[in-house]
C-alpha cells in the first residue's frame, strides 16, 4: 500500500514538474524527425499481462523493426536528439505514465519484450509476481549495456546468454529484498548515476 501510494503521488508530481520538459522534448523530437513523439512497445507485466510500454521516440521512424536490441551508443537507427535522450535516460521519462496507472512502479524489474519472457526459467518466472518498475538493480548494473553489445557477432544471442539470466538473477535478489528503503536506496543511486 506505501509503495502504491508513493509511485501514485511520486508519478503525479513528477509529470506535472515535467510537463515544460516533455513539451521541449516533443517539440525537438518533431523537428528533427517524422512519426510520433512517444513510442509504444508491447512489453509483459505482472503475472504476464501485456502493457504498452511509454518512452520518448529515439529512432527513426519504423527502425524497431530491425532488431529489438541497441547495439552501441552510436546506432544509426538513433536519432540526434534520440542519443541525448537515451545518454542521459531522459526516454524513460514518460513511463511515469505507466506508473501513474499502475501497470508499472517507480522501483522494480525491468519489463521485457514476450520473446525474452518465453525463454525465462520456471524460477526466473517469479520476476513476473510483482510489478516492473522504470528503475531496479539491474538497470544500474547494467547501464552501459549498449556498449557492452557493441562488435558482437550475434547481440540478440549474447544478450539471451549472457546479460540476461544476470539480470534475472538480480531481479529475484531484489524480489527478496524489497522494502521502501530498499526502492528509495535505487531511485537515488539511480539518479545519482545520471548526472554522474
Amino acid at each position: 500500500m506505501i509503495k502504491r501510494s508513493f509511485d501514485w503521488i511520486a508519478s503525479c508530481v513528477g509529470l506535472v514538474l515535467l510537463l515544460p520538459v516533455f513539451f521541449i522534448v516533443g517539440v525537438l523530437i518533431k523537428l528533427e524527425s517524422s512519426g510520433p513523439v512517444f513510442y509504444l512497445q508491447e512489453r509483459v507485466g505482472r503475472n504476464k499481462r501485456l502493457f504498452k510500454l511509454f518512452k520518448f521516440r529515439t529512432m527513426h521512424l519504423h527502425a524497431d523493426k530491425l532488431t529489438v536490441i541497441t547495439v552501441g551508443d552510436r546506432d544509426p537507427r538513433i536519432t540526434r536528439v534520440g542519443y541525448i535522450l537515451r545518454k542521459y535516460k531522459l526516454d524513460e521519462l514518460p513511463q511515469l505514465i505507466n506508473v501513474l496507472s499502475g501497470t508499472m512502479s517507480l522501483v522494480g524489474p525491468r519489463p521485457e519484450l514476450k520473446k525474452f519472457v518465453d525463454l525465462y526459467t520456471p524460477e526466473q518466472q517469479q520476476v513476473l509476481t510483482i510489478k516492473p518498475g522504470i528503475t531496479d538493480y539491474a538497470s544500474i548494473e547494467f547501464r552501459n549495456e549498449n556498449e557492452m553489445l557493441e562488435g558482437k557477432a550475434d547481440p540478440v544471442d549474447f544478450y539471451i546468454r549472457e546479460i540476461m539470466p544476470v539480470k534475472l538473477k538480480l531481479n529475484l535478489q531484489y524480489i527478496e529484498e524489497q522494502s521502501f528503503w530498499i526502492d528509495l536506496k535505487i531511485i537515488f543511486k539511480t539518479i545519482f548515476l545520471i548526472f554522474k
